[in-house]
């Protein structure tokens, strides 16, 4: 399908509008802080949005939608999860309010003041490292449905990356996260109706209740292509099964408290209460996150099912986008793509934001003998957007996925979930917990998301038992019995189980004798 003049405009008025708004916070920013973690004045409301737009990519939407054209709407069972993780570190404060109440600008900064410096070296190496491997197919995943979508050439995908990207950087590296916040506002008001009214339309396209009866059938093997997976049944044994889920638990609990683009949110909050309400409040929102895609997928399956099956030319990853190019009318598919591209920019920024702070503030920061001037250190981090931005372009043309892409995104954010998960529970509620053992357990949580990355697809190794060993190799790294670098002052001191309390209160610094 080609698009209309009036799809053009929607488009072009929308990226407009974020360039503009986005730009506009440049002005605000007086120094890393702002720029970071908005000067630390974000409201719950805004931390809502902000936190949704970020966590609903079009990469998002991409390998939702694929877990919904593979697996049905049980696929949305890990959608569940996370909605259950979230409310449940909302509810308790869990890890998230000591963390906000500790004043870090980066989860590594906090292991500094419980370990050592190289341990927050370390750690910010391995955060990095996950986090770039796992944006790495952002925009070849948000290439791929621009061009599936909109019937556009696929030479034209490298291209329409590279522009979409450009106009990410521009207001990222000049606003910061106050760019950040603000078009994650606009973003999310224009990705919700484009959601909503997309979902209108593929419902009424399929015949609603007969999504369930065609994959039933599909199932049964009674159309013209069988579904491999239980499309109802998550805990199936041809579906995501025990041992997957069981995995995803773990996953999405470290997530919440871990991954640095959500904790971000967490830091920019004006305060630990504050961090927790929003948590709460966008916890059920998660469910939606995999439903809703995952039917656009399913949706998708039982139309190429009953047309004698999937083109060669499609995968299960590319036939949502195809699909919707096909059933949506001229003149809407113009707010549907500017809902995309909502989603794609508003989490390329904050990924981007994350990314290129962790680098400074914990690999480059804790090297330097002097510390840079304001302004050089603003700088510097503006730069390291740039060049993050260069590194994903080149990465996403190249990068062959060993499966499908949620377990590829799974199980490269595990390099450091898993260890760094398992660091700020030792560091936060456990005295005993030593500098070696933290070591130790970066160490060897890593070598089983590394492996599947290098080995995975050759040696047929499962995402679940790549994912699982990470958090049961970095919590049998954390136990070592090794003498600790810096033992604690009070050996004998019960943990901060209390998450309104700041824990560094009660253990020792990395300088303590």
């Amino acid at each position: 399908m080609s698009l209309s003049p009036f799809d053009w405009l929607i488009i072009v008025a929308y990226l407009t509008g974020c360039l503009v708004a986005g730009l506009a916070m440049r002005r605000y920013v007086r120094g890393v802080e702002d720029f970071a973690v908005a000067g630390r004045e974000m409201n719950v409301n805004l931390g809502i949005a902000s936190l949704a737009a970020t966590e609903m990519g079009l990469v998002t939407i991409m390998y939702t939608a694929q877990l919904g054209f593979e697996k049905g709407l049980a696929g949305a069972m890990v959608g569940v999860l996370m909605a259950f993780a979230f409310w449940i570190v909302g509810k308790t404060g869990f890890i998230i309010g000591p963390l906000r109440s500790a004043g870090v600008i980066t989860i590594p900064e906090l292991f500094e003041k419980r370990f050592s410096t190289k341990v927050r070296w370390l750690a910010g190496l391995f955060v990095v490292l996950g986090g770039l491997l796992n944006m790495g197919i952002f925009l070849r995943l948000g290439g791929e449905f621009l061009v599936w979508a909109t019937g556009m050439p696929p030479s034209w995908l490298e291209w329409v990356m590279t522009g979409l990207l450009g106009v990410v950087l521009l207001y990222t590296a000049l606003g910061g996260m106050l760019s950040v916040l603000v078009t994650d506002y606009l973003q999310f008001l224009v990705m919700g109706v484009g959601l909503v009214v997309t979902s209108i339309i593929v419902l009424f396209h399929v015949g609603g209740l007969d999504l369930i009866s065609g994959l039933q059938l599909a199932w049964e093997g009674q159309g013209n292509v069988k579904l491999e997976s239980h499309p109802f049944n998550p805990f199936h044994e041809s579906s995501l099964g025990w041992g997957y889920i069981l995995w995803m638990l773990v996953f999405q609990v470290a997530a919440a408290t871990t991954w640095q683009t959500v904790i971000s949110r967490v830091l920019s909050a004006k305060n630990s209460e504050t961090a927790k309400k929003m948590y709460r409040r966008t916890a059920f929102y998660f469910v939606g996150r995999f439903l809703i895609p995952g039917l656009w997928g399913a949706a998708a399956f039982v139309f190429f099912a009953q047309n004698g099956g999937l083109p060669e030319d499609l995968s299960s990853l590319t036939a949502m986008p195809h699909y919707l190019g096909i059933i949506l009318p001229v003149g809407l598919i113009g707010l549907v793509i500017a809902a995309m591209l909502a989603a794609e920019m508003s989490t390329d920024s904050g990924y981007l934001l994350t990314w290129a702070t962790v680098i400074y503030n914990d690999l480059i920061s804790p090297c330097l003998r002097h510390p840079l001037g304001p302004k050089a250190r603003l700088l510097l981090t503006r730069s390291l957007v740039l060049g993050i931005g260069v590194f994903l372009l080149f990465y996403g043309l190249w990068y062959e996925l060993p499966g499908n892409a949620w377990d590829y995104l799974a199980v490269t954010g595990n390099i450091y979930l898993a260890s760094v998960f398992t660091l700020l529970v030792a560091g936060l509620y456990w005295p005993r917990a030593t500098t070696r053992g933290a070591y130790a357990a970066l160490i060897m949580g890593a070598i089983g998301p590394i492996t599947f990355l290098l080995l995975g697809k050759e040696y047929n190794i499962a995402p679940e038992v790549a994912g699982a060993s990470a958090f049961g190799l970095a919590a049998v790294g954390m136990d070592c019995r090794f003498p600790s670098l810096h033992p604690p002052a009070h050996p004998h001191r019960r943990p901060c189980l209390d998450p309104s309390l700041d824990p560094m209160m009660l253990l020792p610094s990395a300088g303590s004798p």
